[in-house]
């Protein structure tokens, strides 16, 4: 038992570390932003996104460097599932959160269309260099098309703050986003090392761990945010930064694996992980979209998908 308690160490103090490192650096992420006049979609989708998926990125890669395959593609899509079913569920539930109609037109068309290309990669049970270039592609045309929309962008609920963030206010935000970067990296590799050897003790598979352990640690800082956002009544940023991260985690964070460590994909993913990723993102949809009324996830559909989690979550175990 003495052998086990350090990896549990490294994993509780990584998951700490983790959750304060991605709140400096999402939140000096939008300090940055506001700088440039951004829309709080667009905050959501690319600082938020991108911020909170970091994490899984490093994970992800750190995992993939290590061979271990299952963890990089259960942190990807254990992401997913925790990011739709517990973190918007849990947000829901705390204040209905209302979507913008422009978000389910477009992001997350963009978003089911990831899924699905990420499904048919799949499918042949291999993760290659080949499918990791396709969603490498994948990415660059979501951050190619979030720029023009943010250029296009009508919103400048942040045009004030631009003039009041004098300039050593911003080479500080600047600096602690560099800092929360560091320690992201730090306390992501903390998370992987610790995990891993936790599930080597319990003869636990590395896809099981990455889909739950790894996936629930890298997925903390969403949630954290989210229900920042939803108590500020920031529902752009919570949709945004889960749609966006989301994104990131389909097409960046299983991109990563394929690039630097081709290998087989573990049946389970295809037979019972990414069904259930799937009917998320279908049900991102249902629960947000009401014909001709305001678009709220209510805390009735919040359950729901927190139901849907549970019941994963038992089928996992």
């Amino acid at each position: 038992m003495p052998d086990i308690l350090l990896p549990i160490i490294a994993l509780l103090s990584g998951f700490a570390l983790l959750i304060w490192s991605a709140d400096e650096f999402t939140d000096n992420g939008a300090k940055i932003a506001n700088i440039f006049n951004v829309s709080p979609l667009i905050i959501g989708l690319l600082i938020f996104g991108f911020g909170t998926s970091a994490p899984e990125m490093l994970v992800s890669g750190l995992a993939a460097m290590d061979g271990n395959t299952g963890l990089a593609i259960g942190n990807a899509v254990g992401s997913n599932i925790f990011n739709i079913a517990l973190v918007l569920g849990i947000s829901a539930i705390i204040v209905p959160i209302e979507v913008h109609k422009d978000i389910l037109k477009k992001e997350w068309v963009f978003l089911m269309i990831a899924t699905l290309c990420a499904g048919l990669l799949l499918m042949d049970q291999q993760l290659d260099r080949t499918d990791g270039l396709i969603l490498l592609v994948l990415l660059i045309l979501f951050l190619t098309y979030t720029f023009k929309e943010s250029k296009n962008s009508s919103h400048h609920e942040f045009g004030d703050l631009a003039q009041t963030i004098d300039k050593s206010q911003t080479t500080k935000a600047w600096v602690m986003l560099l800092v929360g970067l560091i320690m992201l990296i730090s306390s992501a590799k903390l998370v992987v090392w610790g995990g891993v050897e936790v599930a080597k003790a319990f003869g636990v598979s590395d896809l099981v761990i990455g889909l739950t352990v790894v996936a629930l640690g890298t997925s903390l800082p969403e949630l954290a945010v989210s229900i920042a956002s939803v108590l500020k009544k920031q529902y752009e940023m919570v949709v945004g930064n889960v749609i966006g991260s989301n994104l990131f985690n389909t097409i960046a964070v299983l991109a990563i694996p394929g690039l630097i460590h081709p290998s087989d994909v573990p049946l389970e993913v295809m037979q019972r992980d990414y069904p259930i990723m799937l009917l998320l993102t279908v049900l991102l949809f249902i629960v947000s979209y009401k014909f001709g009324k305001k678009h709220i996830i209510n805390r009735f559909e919040g359950g729901v998908l927190v139901t849907v989690f549970g019941l994963y979550m038992w089928q996992l175990f």
